[in-house]
């Protein structure tokens, strides 16, 4: 009976000191430091982050521009379309430089380029109507959907460069960044500026 209540304390003295032991270590482990370097590198990591996505219905009306009556009617050409364009705005965070990211005391400074757009794109089909002069359906038929493609994206990347839309992406931003930095950084106050 006395060597099964010696096996048992002994057994408990060795979890007992384990467990201090790895407390221990993971104590020290859990107080290293965070530097800019690490920080920088963990969002670098992340390449383009996409903050907003655009979907707009766009249409357009694009007449070629034929001076006479008999030039419309043989030459002239109308093409109207619609269209779902997505556009996509986001910061290139592999643009990151050292001097991007700032640790003081108690506060983390991250420094980010300004919100560009990533891609634009067309979303499901055109709606097409194209109306062609007559010479111009025989010798030169074109069906007009890569032009009205064009300008479909053209106009929804207009509408997203506008000043208020660049601010509310660049807001949003701001907000994705203090998140991703707060995982890295938890016992500091993060601020992020755009250049």
């Amino acid at each position: 009976m006395k060597k099964i209540i010696f096996a048992i304390v002994v057994v408990f003295v060795i979890f007992a000191a384990g467990l201090f032991i790895g407390w221990r270590v993971n104590k020290n482990a859990a107080d290293t430091k965070i530097s800019s370097q690490t920080i920088l590198q963990s969002l670098r990591e992340r390449g383009f982050l996409v903050t907003q996505t655009n979907i707009m219905n766009e249409s357009v009306k694009i007449a070629t521009k034929q001076d006479t009556l008999w030039d419309r009617l043989l030459w002239g050409q109308v093409i109207t379309a619609y269209g779902v364009v997505e556009v996509n705005l986001g910061v290139d965070l592999a643009k990151l430089k050292e001097e991007d990211v700032k640790i003081s005391d108690n506060k983390v400074t991250v420094t980010i380029p300004a919100v560009e757009i990533f891609n634009s794109r067309l979303v499901g089909d055109i709606s097409l109507e194209n109306k062609q002069g007559i010479l111009k359906r025989i010798l030169e038929n074109n069906s007009g959907y890569n032009t009205a493609m064009n300008e479909l994206v053209k106009q929804a990347t207009d509408a997203v460069l506008k000043p208020e839309q660049m601010t509310l992406a660049n807001t949003k931003a701001i907000e994705e960044i203090k998140r991703l930095t707060g995982y890295i950084v938890k016992d500091k106050e993060i601020e992020v500026v755009v250049r």
